[in-house]
């Protein structure tokens, strides 16, 4: 089953979590990648770094509630 492509207007609008997920790909330069060919065509090392920013920005959030 195909899944719709996301473009870049959409990103602001999407939960939390997953716009946190678009804008780390974007900091590392893979967005475009991601946009035009979808999260599979990422390696296995890029996928992480991506998670490990995640939950380091979550991690940092919840240590400071202002």
């Amino acid at each position: 089953m195909k899944q719709k492509k996301i473009t870049r207007e959409e990103i602001p609008s999407m939960e939390e979590k997953d716009r946190m997920k678009y804008e780390i790909a974007e900091e590392l330069g893979l967005l475009d990648q991601v946009l035009e060919e979808g999260w599979k065509s990422l390696s296995s090392k890029e996928t992480g770094r991506i998670g490990g920013l995640m939950t380091r920005r979550r991690r940092k959030s919840a240590e400071d509630p202002a």
